[in-house]
Parts: structure tokens; C-alpha cells; sequence
């Protein structure tokens, strides 16, 4: 990898943290340049806006998470085992520290971020939605998950729980509540 793919990703990854950990409004290149040691310049090399640096960060964000999702759906298990690895994922992103999803963070600030971040967040959410509905779906197929509704309103209330746990764990500075909510939540699916 050449220095300068070196420095686009490690600003990213500085912007990743400082929007799960503070909001997308709550930082500037200072911080970013502050804390990767480089000018603003650097920065703006690479986004030249702030909304630019934010697009590439949530795009790059749903482009791990499609992948990670492709690979699980191709892996031979049932629908209990696909939520408890997703929630395994969720698990990875909720810290000690208080960070929360990325486009859970995003989202909270939604309506004071430009229009083109706001798609972005909203097709990360889809692509959650979608990929849950497949396994909603194919749970209540083979008798392993019953709720009531579509397949799309369970996925929804699914992901809608797991979103809203995080940040009640968060308040609560608790992130062990996140993990109770994720089981109770599979624990309500499963087909008895």
C-alpha cells in the first residue's frame, strides 16, 4: 500500500473514532491532524470537505459490513447461528469506552449533516435491513425463528434493538446491557 493509501486510511480511521465516540459535529481536521501527526492540508488532500471525508467513511463502512454479511450468508448454518454471529459484529463495535455504531452516531446527528452523508447512512441501514430480512425469512421457512409480521418488520425491530441497545448501554455506561439486549432479542425469535 502506498503512503498516501496509507494516509487516506488512517485518516479515516481517526474519523471513525472521533464520530463514534463524540458525533460527526463534534470534531474537526484539527482533531484528525492532531492526533495522525500531519498538516490539515494532508487532510484536504484527500477530502478536500468535511462532507466529502464523510461520505468516504460511511461508504467504506457499509463496504466492510457488505462484505462481512456476503461471507456470512455463504457459510452453511441456520438462522439462529447468522443473528448470533451478527450480534458477535455489533459486539465488536460497542466498546468499553462508550463508542457506538458509526451510522448509529451518524444517524443521531441525521438532520444537521448535508444530504449526500444522510443517503449514505441511510443505505447502510438498508443493507442491514435487506440482508436481516433474507434470514428472517429463511428462519421462519425452515420453523427455527416464528414472530409475527413480515420477515422486513422483524428484521426492523431487530436491527431497531440492537441500534437502541447500544445507546442505552451507552448511557448507562454499560455496554454488558448491550449484550443482554442482543440475547433477549434472538432469545424472542427463536421458534420454541
Amino acid at each position: 500500500m502506498s503512503e498516501k493509501a496509507d494516509t487516506y486510511n488512517l485518516i479515516l480511521d481517526v474519523a471513525q473514532h472521533l464520530v463514534q465516540e463524540r458525533g460527526f459535529n463534534a470534531f474537526s481536521y484539527k482533531d484528525i491532524s492532531q492526533a495522525l501527526g500531519i498538516k490539515n492540508a494532508s487532510i484536504h488532500y484527500h477530502f478536500p470537505g468535511k462532507t466529502d471525508l464523510g461520505v468516504a467513511l460511511v461508504r467504506r463502512y457499509r463496504n466492510r459490513l457488505h462484505q462481512v454479511l456476503s461471507q456470512l450468508q455463504q457459510q452453511p448454518q441456520g438462522a439462529p447461528q447468522m443473528l448470533e454471529v451478527y450480534l458477535v459484529g455489533y459486539r465488536t463495535v460497542v466498546h468499553e469506552d462508550g463508542r457506538i455504531c458509526l451510522c448509529a452516531a451518524l444517524a443521531a446527528d441525521l438532520n444537521t449533516l448535508p444530504e449526500s452523508i444522510q443517503t449514505e447512512v441511510a443505505a447502510f441501514f438498508q443493507l442491514n435491513q435487506d440482508w436481516l430480512s433474507r434470514v428472517m425469512e429463511q428462519g421462519s421457512e425452515s420453523g427455527q425463528l416464528k414472530f409475527s409480521g413480515s420477515p422486513q418488520h422483524a428484521a426492523e425491530v431487530f436491527l431497531a434493538t440492537l441500534e437502541g441497545g447500544m445507546l442505552l448501554a451507552r448511557s448507562y455506561r454499560d455496554m454488558g446491557r448491550f449484550e443482554q439486549i442482543g440475547r433477549l432479542a434472538i432469545q424472542g425469535l427463536l421458534a420454541q
